[in-house]
């Protein structure tokens, strides 16, 4: 069962100058969300991370929203909570796939997203990854989105040529 493993976490990166998250949480099942926005507030706060947290309706919207922050603000990566349980059609399906889907392509694109949308079977199943003090899927989310905040930093400092070297000097 897999809630009695015991997986190794990478340590919270350090930064030398401040990381500005974006949490955006679709509170559909307030109760969880709550939860998981107290433990990605937790994570950040432990990296000494600034903040903001929006909230949008549903699931779906959590892409679009990060891809608008990201044209028009400058924050340095984004935390994407919600929760989908499945119900009695193909709904969850969708919603399960298509956020999964959107905020794939924003990280692929080079947007910095840990990605926390539950998506369960049960509300039980909900709560226990949810909790702060429990699995704190939230937490893990927002130490994704750090991590990659971090390789982003890293890498940035780096450049490439454009693809070929320049010519030797002539050794006539």
């Amino acid at each position: 069962m897999a809630g009695h493993e015991t997986h190794y976490t990478l340590p919270l990166p350090v930064f030398d100058r401040a990381v500005k998250l974006l949490v955006v949480v679709a509170p559909y099942y307030k109760d969880i969300a709550d939860d998981l926005v107290a433990g990605a507030c937790a994570v950040a706060h432990d990296a000494g991370a600034d903040i903001d947290v929006i909230e949008v309706p549903g699931a779906l919207e959590i892409p679009s929203a990060i891809a608008m922050a990201g044209r028009m603000t400058d924050y340095d990566g984004f935390v994407a909570l919600g929760c989908v349980i499945r119900g009695e059609t193909t709904h969850y399906d969708t919603v399960c796939n298509d956020s999964s889907r959107g905020l794939m392509m924003l990280g692929l694109q080079g947007a910095c997203v840990g990605n926390g949308i539950l998506t369960v079977e049960t509300r039980e199943q909900a709560v226990v990854r949810a909790d702060p003090a429990g699995q704190n899927k939230g937490g893990g989310a927002a130490a994704a989105a750090l991590h990659l905040v971090a390789l982003s930093r890293k890498w940035a400092r780096q450049t490439k040529g454009m693809g070929f070297r320049p010519a030797a000097p002539d050794q006539t």
